[in-house]
């Protein structure tokens, strides 16, 4: 891409900044940026449970946890993107270049217990670039990152990914949403929210009723998980339990926007204020070639492994969730989450595992996100 944009707001993604960041690779970050949790307590456990919607009394009822296994509350397992900013899209390099969290591939070890303190190491695994057709040349950031608890043991290893992307070219060149922001705002009936309320209403929690391997047979499908509609209110409730990345006030606003300058975007009143806005504020969200102010990437990833935990019941374990995102999710959407069993195996720890395909489709049937998930399911003595 060369030349001129249309109308150029934004800094471009350039060879010398490419050059910078392919010299972190495999260089630990020895200065982590301070996460919002560096303790799984009892409030930020449920505070990121209920961000997500998840009211599994196993991560939010003391009494109910106490009676389990675990003996406690443990943490739902993606409640650990509260406690790496690198690994919920916190990306170093190209000054000025969009990011976004387009998905990852965990493995957990662990159960992150009530009172645990995390503590991570992580780096920067790889660079790839990428021709796509919402902004033309993105650059896919891949990090890695370990999650230890107070006594060195591993919870849980992550590599996840964002796409760096010209602001301007997406805006102005971009072609992956042109039919979508041709569309007029989507107005839900009664009857469809109706609709929506009725797959709320029959979420099951499997719980305290463990689901055996032997019962389990390939091709039998989990139920349908809602998210959704999309509203503005709902990303900012992810936002109190996972912390964002750039959310600031007054003076420690201040102090990060003078010593990042890239991440001071001008507002409506020229104030220098977060890219990460583009999740409340739909006019800033259209400059960046988004079709409106959408979801957070980590919270959708959170969706997939709550599907999974609902339907394995107390006495699972979640091994392992792949997750690739596959578009934006606007104000206004809806999301259906489904399943089906592909696999049942015995894994090299003797775990009796089961693979789970995962795909979550808005209300015009397009894929959001497509994901791959290993249980470990109790047998039946």
């Amino acid at each position: 891409m060369s030349g001129k944009q249309a109308s150029e707001e934004f800094p471009r993604i350039t060879e010398q900044g490419l050059d910078d960041l392919k010299r972190r690779i495999n260089v630990r970050i020895a200065q982590e940026p301070e996460p919002w949790c560096f303790e799984a307590t009892r409030d930020n456990i449920r505070h990121y449970a209920h961000g997500i919607g998840d009211d599994n009394p196993l991560w939010c009822d003391v009494d109910y946890a106490r009676g389990t296994a675990h003996g406690g509350i443990i943490a739902c397992p993606s409640f650990l993107f509260a406690c790496s900013r690198i690994a919920s899209g916190y990306v170093g390099g190209l000054p000025g270049i969009h990011a976004m969290w387009a998905g990852a591939n965990w493995t957990w070890h662990k159960a992150t217990r009530r009172n645990d303190e995390i503590s991570t190491e992580s780096h920067l695994k790889d660079l790839i670039i990428h021709e796509t057709r919402f902004a033309g040349r993105a650059v896919q950031q891949i990090y890695h990152v370990d999650f230890f608890n107070q006594s060195g043991d591993k919870l849980a290893e992550v590599d996840s990914w964002c796409f760096r992307t010209e602001r301007d070219t997406a805006r102005e060149q971009g072609t992956k949403y042109t039919e979508v922001k041709a569309r007029p705002d989507k107005r839900w009936t009664q009857e469809e929210l109706a609709e929506v309320y009725r797959t709320y209403a029959k979420e099951e929690v499997r719980g305290a009723t463990p689901r055996y391997w032997q019962d389990v047979h390939v091709g039998e499908r989990l139920p349908t998980l809602a998210k959704g509609p999309m509203t503005v209110t709902g990303f900012i409730a992810y936002a109190q339990g996972w912390g964002g990345l750039y959310i600031r006030a007054n003076k420690l606003a201040w102090r990060m926007i003078h010593a990042h300058p890239g991440l001071g975007i001008a507002n409506r009143f020229n104030i220098p204020d977060c890219p990460e806005r583009v999740h409340w504020e739909p006019e800033f969200a259209l400059k960046v070639g988004a079709p409106g102010a959408y979801d957070y990437g980590p919270e959708r990833c959170s969706w997939l492994t709550h599907h999974l935990t609902n339907w394995m019941g107390d006495d699972g374990f979640l091994v392992s969730s792949s997750s690739k995102i596959r578009r934006h999710n606007p104000e206004g959407d809806v999301l259906m989450f489904n399943g089906e069993v592909t696999r049942k195996f015995v894994d090299e720890q003797g775990r009796h595992c089961v693979e789970i395909s995962q795909r979550a489709a808005n209300q015009d049937d397009e894929d959001s996100i497509l994901g791959t998930g290993v249980v470990a399911l109790p047998m039946r003595a």
